[in-house]
């Protein structure tokens, strides 16, 4: 449940931060509110789930392994400096959410066999094709539709998993 917990906070972070002009005010703000609400369901969904599971000796692999470690590091270092060679290179400042949304779905896509969880391949491949559609669109007429495609589009992913995954898991533990 941590992974979800996390994957729905940076949904959130993805919607709140991205859910600005080209679209509306009311949508911009009603996209905010639900964001919130799916991470704050999430967090319910988290405590409950902590509280009635009982902790067994070694039944958990590791998640933070050497693997899971290089894969981090190899996102930040792909993140910022990715974003410094974007800047270098004079593109729109809105293609910087789709770096991060590319680069987020890869990192899932290679956790997959880390983890030897095949699920969270699938929001990765989605997060990723949404960061090369933003990355395409920065060089358009349509480039203030990044933050749209490649933010609020990959936060509804992250938290729409991390609903759907989470009350599966909240149930489950109850039946």
């Amino acid at each position: 449940m941590t992974g979800l917990l996390v994957g729905a906070i940076f949904g959130a972070v993805f919607v709140v931060v991205n859910a600005h002009s080209p679209l509306n005010t009311v949508t911009g703000n009603v996209l905010r509110v639900a964001a919130c609400l799916a991470a704050a369901s999430v967090i319910a969904m988290w405590f409950l789930t902590a509280r009635k599971e009982k902790p067994s000796a070694g039944s958990r692999p590791n998640m933070y392994s050497r693997g899971y470690l290089i894969i981090v590091a190899a996102e930040a270092v792909l993140l910022f400096g990715g974003i410094r060679v974007l800047a270098a290179w004079d593109r729109p400042e809105q293609t910087n959410v789709a770096w991060v949304a590319f680069v987020v779905g890869v990192h899932f896509i290679a956790l997959a066999p880390v983890w030897k969880d095949w699920g969270i391949a699938v929001p990765g491949v989605i997060l990723t094709l949404l960061g090369v559609a933003g990355l395409v669109m920065a060089s358009t007429a349509v480039v203030a539709w990044v933050p749209l495609v490649s933010g609020v589009l990959s936060g509804v992913v992250l938290l729409m998993g991390a609903v759907a995954f989470g009350w599966r898991a909240m149930t489950a533990r109850t039946a």
